[in-house]
């Protein structure tokens, strides 16, 4: 097989709205597909294996979880030979895991000739992680429930983002952890409108629309992440904040030059921009 690409994410906007029994987080989010990718060099082998650059490759990895959770299913034994070139930074709140997550089911669904359904890869992507739904459909999304729950938005654009990653990112179970035991500001957020901004590429209102509850509970445990983000919108971003649990910022620009000059400004920044649909092709 060619060499496969495994598309980053960002979160325009995520809330917190309730909690399942089970511990699990209820979201409310709007997510986008962008321009950053890991590369994932498959070929067929007698067993699984996985090797990495900047990452571990041992059993937690996710791409080795997605190989087997595809065996457990089909009742196979099938393997592979997966070497992951990692681009997307870690610990970035970018989907970077589970965007390879998502890429190992599609590409070895194709490998071992599984003839899985999208539906069939989606349920067991939703039992792999939160975020490996979105990463296996991309585009841009209105997303709700623990992660599964995806409402495609039409007419997605491209937007010029540079990202900056501070602190060498943020883990994202303590970012949750101490989003349970605070008392942070309530975050009033309607992804439909900001959705509809996104489309129309209306950067003023998507600066005021776009809210994460994790950013507050973030910036306490990294205050660069709001010194960052003031510091893009004083560099010409039209929207300006944290995706994910962080800790990536993200500014988002009309004109493509002054991305480009404030990723020259901004050091280990990436130029990059958000993606109408999933390179790949999105699972319907």
């Amino acid at each position: 097989m060619p060499t496969c690409h495994a598309y980053a994410k960002i979160n325009w906007a995520l809330n917190i709205v309730g909690r399942r029994p089970d511990g699990y987080h209820l979201l409310d989010m709007l997510m986008q597909t962008i321009d950053l990718s890991d590369a994932l060099h498959i070929e067929p082998a007698e067993d699984l294996s996985l090797t990495a650059n900047g990452v571990p490759a041992g059993e937690d990895n996710l791409i080795l979880k997605a190989a087997r959770a595809l065996n457990r299913y089909t009742g196979a034994n099938h393997g592979v030979r997966m070497a992951l070139e990692k681009r997307i930074p870690a610990r970035a709140g970018l989907g970077g895991g589970s965007a390879d997550c998502a890429l190992a089911l599609r590409a070895l669904n194709t490998l071992w000739g599984l003839g899985l359904s999208d539906g069939e890869l989606l349920k067991i992507g939703e039992r792999l992680g939160a975020d490996v739904p979105f990463c296996l459909t991309g585009g841009l999304a209105r997303v709700g429930g623990i992660g599964e729950a995806i409402e495609p938005v039409p007419n997605a654009p491209e937007i010029p983002l540079v990202l900056v990653t501070p602190g060498g990112g943020l883990s994202t179970g303590p970012v949750f952890s101490l989003w349970d035991d605070g008392a942070w500001p309530e975050v009033s957020l309607d992804t439909r409108a900001l959705a509809e901004a996104v489309a129309r590429r209306d950067l003023p209102a998507v600066d005021k629309l776009c809210a994460n509850a994790l950013t507050a509970p973030a910036v306490s445990l990294m205050p660069e992440i709001g010194a960052l983000i003031d510091r893009m919108r004083k560099l010409g971003a039209g929207a300006a904040f944290m995706t994910g649990s962080g800790s990536t910022v993200v500014g988002a620009f009309s004109d493509p030059a002054a991305a480009r000059a404030t990723a020259q400004a901004l050091p280990q920044a990436i130029l990059t921009r958000t993606l109408p649909a999933l390179p790949n092709g999105n699972l319907s």
